[in-house]
């Protein structure tokens, strides 16, 4: 069907499908991901994985409060982890009390080895143009940012433009 013969409500509906098919794509590639650094690991395990190769050695408090879990969580995933060798749980050097999560040096050759979004695909965007990517980047801003209050959320578009 054409945007000119859609209502509103089938045009978001259609939005709506799109995301659901987007969704469901990139968690898959995420899954297969997990599994290509390790066929036990798990979808969360791969999230924790790439939280401490982004950041660094983390402790577990931290570590569960930007992943947005419980530290219970943090506390499974990080013995599990541990089990398949990918990362090793340190003292913290500041605080010998505390305990730091390490990314070892195998799962960092691993994680970096994976592919885990369907954007690094060149197949899935290559022939867009800079000035589509750039346009779609400012939708998906406009739409991550529906959430916030209007004051923090500038029209995405308008930066786009």
């Amino acid at each position: 069907m054409t945007p000119e013969g859609m209502t509103r409500d089938e045009a978001l509906q259609e939005v709506e499908d799109s995301l659901r098919r987007l969704t469901e794509l990139v968690r898959a590639r995420m899954r297969a991901a997990a599994k290509d650094v390790d066929p036990a690991l798990s979808l969360f395990g791969l999230k924790v994985l790439q939280l401490l190769k982004g950041v660094g050695p983390l402790h577990p408090g931290a570590a569960a409060e930007r992943l947005m879990v419980d530290k219970s969580v943090i506390s499974r995933q990080s013995r599990q982890l541990e089990d398949l060798g990918l990362i090793e749980v340190q003292p913290d050097p500041m605080d010998g009390r505390a305990r730091l999560l390490v990314l070892t040096q195998a799962a960092k050759e691993r994680v970096t080895a994976v592919r885990t979004g369907i954007m690094l695909d060149p197949l899935v965007l290559g022939s867009w143009t800079t000035e589509e990517l750039h346009e779609f980047a400012g939708y998906l801003t406009r739409l991550s940012r529906s959430g916030e209050p209007a004051s923090a959320a500038p029209s995405a578009l308008a930066e786009v433009r």
